[in-house]
């Protein structure tokens, strides 16, 4: 049923719900304390294989692939809700499968999801574990801890800057590290670990990074020209336009104004490039280190505050009335559930606990 080959005491089966078939791996006994894995952009469900099976005694790890990732069905992705589909699906996964409440755990844009599951149905969330996640206020475009865009029209975020050399290697499944600026190879074991980290299960995480469906209503996803720097903004639909602070909207709002507050573990690598205060990236960056043109200046286009978004926004969760727990770990780029899993599951489990 599974694309890609899963580890001995992973399972995975097809779960028709109300919105689409999505492709669940499952572990651990079908009576346990549910727990929901959700991924991050440019991978699935595969990369949480190792964390899912080091699971306590009496958890349940459920982690499906999302929609234009893994073997789900393809249903396109309206960016003008954020990150809503992806909440919705995941609410519709647990419906499907008689699942009231759970924990859940979500890594890069997979944490993204959460803050709009956060923002829709928090009384059903028990805990809350963000790795390296996405800031509340999207991705590209914002200059301060309060998300306030660099321009009106949020250029400078969305599907438009997306290497479009890096996207069609991936459709052609490139699996090689030749002209590695663009090598999907090289870029994950660039950017998603700190090297000289290789994962021993480099080749099925490759083909969980090569599994995003690459077409013009996904990824990279469409754009609208812009008369503000660098020229391009968000346009409407996959998942790189859904993570625009464009379509936000007042999720961080109703996250710090919801009655229920669960708890939030936050667990990210201090040498991370992705999510980051100077991600690698993001156009405020490259703007800074020369590596784009015509950057308009730090007054007007900084480099993202990514973690510092991140570390004020649970801070005023945690003075609204709810609590949070932050982790950094050294020598550790965007993945710290693979790259150090002995400390991440330790705080994890704890959390669970």
């Amino acid at each position: 049923m599974s694309s890609i080959p899963l580890m001995p005491g992973i399972a995975s089966r097809m779960v028709q719900t109300a919105r689409l078939t999505q492709h669940v791996r499952l572990s651990g006994p079908e009576d346990g304390v549910p727990v929901i894995f959700v991924h991050g952009n440019n991978s699935c469900a595969t990369f949480w294989e190792e964390t899912m099976l080091a699971l306590p005694e009496g958890f349940r790890a459920i982690a499906p692939d999302l929609r234009g990732y893994g073997d789900t069905e393809f249903q396109p992705v309206d960016a003008t809700r954020g990150m809503a589909d992806f909440a919705d699906d995941i609410f519709a996964l647990a419906d499907a499968m008689s699942i009231t409440r759970f924990h859940v755990v979500g890594h890069s844009l997979g944490g993204s999801v959460i803050w709009s599951m956060l923002a829709t149905a928090p009384e059903r969330l028990l805990t809350v574990t963000l790795a390296a996640p996405g800031s509340p206020y999207g991705f590209g475009g914002t200059k301060d801890v309060e998300g306030t865009p660099c321009w009106p029209d949020f250029a400078g975020s969305g599907g438009g800057l997306v290497s479009q050399e890096f996207a069609k290697r991936e459709a052609a499944q490139d699996r090689s590290e030749e002209n590695p600026q663009t090598a999907p190879r090289v870029i994950m074991n660039t950017y998603y670990w700190k090297p000289p980290f290789r994962p021993a299960r480099e080749e099925e995480l490759l083909s969980g990074l090569l599994s995003i469906k690459v077409r013009p209503d996904h990824h990279p996803g469409d754009l609208v020209t812009s008369a503000n720097w660098p020229g391009v903004g968000p346009g409407v639909l996959g998942p790189n336009n859904a993570l625009s602070p464009k379509y936000v909207g007042d999720g961080p709002a109703r996250i710090l104004g919801a009655t229920n507050k669960p708890p939030i573990l936050w667990v990210h690598g201090a040498d991370d490039q992705i999510v980051s205060d100077q991600s690698l990236l993001e156009l405020g960056t490259l703007g800074k280190l020369g590596v784009m043109p015509n950057w308009p200046g730090e007054a007007v286009f900084p480099p993202q505050p990514m973690k510092r978004q991140t570390r004020s926004f649970l801070r005023r969760y945690e003075a609204a009335g709810g609590r949070f727990h932050e982790v950094e770990l050294a020598a550790c780029g965007h993945t710290p559930y693979l790259e150090h899993p002995e400390t991440f599951n330790q705080v994890f489990h704890a959390h669970l606990g």
